[in-house]
C-alpha cells in the first residue's frame, strides 16, 4: 500500500476478474464495524416491501452510522447480506446494482451473501453487515 491510498484489492492474478466486488482487501488504519442494517428508515418504518428499495435504505443506513465514525463509503473493506429470496436477488440485480451505485459508488469491497431462512423483523428481505476501515493519520 502506498501513502496515497490506504487500501489494496488482492486477487490473484491468475483468477477470473472478480466483477462488482473485491476477493480480498488489505487496509490499514482503524476499524469500523457496522452491524446488520435493514431497509426501515431512522423511525424503523419500512417504507417499501420492494426488494431494491429496501437494499438502498440498508446501504443509506450504513453510510449514515459510517458518518458517525467519520467515515465514508469510500472506506469500506468488507459487506455481509443476508437475503431472504436468492432468487429475487437474482432477479434484481439490475436494480439492486443501481441502487448499490446510487448509494455507494463504484467502490467494491470484498462481500459475501447468504440465503436466510428468514430475518428478525419480518418485513426486512435484506439485512447488510459492514466493516469499514479509516486510514491511520
Amino acid at each position: 500500500m502506498s501513502d496515497a491510498t490506504f487500501h489494496q484489492l488482492l486477487h490473484p492474478s491468475h483468477w477470473k476478474a472478480a466483477v462488482g466486488y473485491a476477493n480480498g482487501v488489505l487496509a490499514s488504519g482503524q476499524t469500523v464495524f457496522v452491524g446488520g442494517q435493514i431497509g426501515w428508515n431512522a423511525e424503523h418504518v419500512f417504507e417499501s416491501d420492494d426488494f431494491a428499495v429496501q437494499v438502498n435504505q440498508a446501504l443509506q443506513n450504513i453510510v449514515a452510522v459510517l458518518k458517525e465514525a467519520g467515515a465514508g463509503p469510500e472506506h469500506l473493506v468488507r459487506l455481509t447480506w443476508y437475503v431472504t429470496d436468492k432468487k429475487e436477488y437474482l432477479a434484481r440485480l439490475k436494480d439492486v446494482g443501481a441502487a448499490y451505485r446510487e448509494v455507494l459508488g463504484k467502490h467494491f469491497p470484498a462481500m459475501t451473501m447468504v440465503q436466510v431462512a428468514g430475518l428478525v423483523e419480518d418485513q426486512a428481505k435484506v439485512e447488510i453487515e459492514a466493516t469499514a476501515v479509516i486510514p491511520s493519520a
